[in-house]
This record gives structure tokens, sequence and C-alpha cells, in this order.
């Protein structure tokens, strides 16, 4: 007889072969015609320009990082918006904190200047020199 975890490890074994078994399936059974338009680079119905290969502004990835934070922290609350009621002050005063510190978290990426798209140029320090 099968534990509870024998039964979930079967489980993840039948969808694992599953998943296989329909890759190779569909990778047997589908039609092979490759065409010089199917092998271009496809950019949001956009003919792509140059090599794709360019150096992006570090920017975008902060900006994407920074949003699947804030973004995970947020569906974090539904679940305890649910059942805070529940636990009582206990439940609110856990939410609050966490709340407080992602407050924090964004006033923190807000100072540091991480949110702002077009930062000014920094202009490195002049050195006048004065005549005798």
């Amino acid at each position: 007889m099968l534990t509870e975890f024998g039964k979930i490890f079967v489980f993840i074994v039948l969808s694992l072969v599953f998943v296989v078994i329909s890759v190779f399936a569909a990778k047997l059974i589908r039609p092979k015609r490759p065409t010089t338009e199917k092998l271009k680079v496809y950019e949001c119905g956009e003919n792509a320009e140059g090599t794709p290969w360019i150096k992006f502004n570090i920017r975008f990835f902060v900006i994407a990082l920074i949003f699947l934070i804030f973004d995970v922290e947020v569906v974090l609350l539904f679940p305890w918006a649910l059942v805070y009621k529940s636990y009582g002050i206990f439940g609110f005063l856990v939410g609050a904190i966490f709340l407080i510190l992602l407050g924090i978290g964004m006033a923190y990426e807000w100072k540091k200047g991480d949110l702002n798209w077009d930062r000014p140029k920094i202009s490195p320090p002049v050195i006048k020199k004065e005549n005798n």
C-alpha cells in the first residue's frame, strides 16, 4: 500500500512520462518544412533590424526585477486579505508589518532613483584654476 508521499511520487513520475511521450510524439508527426521566412527572427510583428546581439541598458532589467518583486508581494496580500479577520489582531499586525516593509522597499527604490526612467546625466566635477 502506498503512502501519501508515494502517491504524489507516482503522480509526478506519470506526469513527467506523459510530457516526454507527448513531446516525442509531436516531434515525430509534425511537418518539417523550414523556409527562410520561418527561420527569420520575429519581434512583435516588426521586421528585425540589425543584429540581435546588442547591449541593452541595464535599467530595463532593473525595472523588470523590481516589478516582479513587488508584483509577487502584492499577490501574497490576497490570501491575507481573505483570512486576516479570522486571526484577529495578530493576523492584522502581520499583514500591517508586511505592508510597512513593502512600503519601505518601495520608498528605498524610489529614493535610490531606480524607478526614474530618465536620469539626468552626471557631469564630472570641474576644478577651476586660479590665476596668481
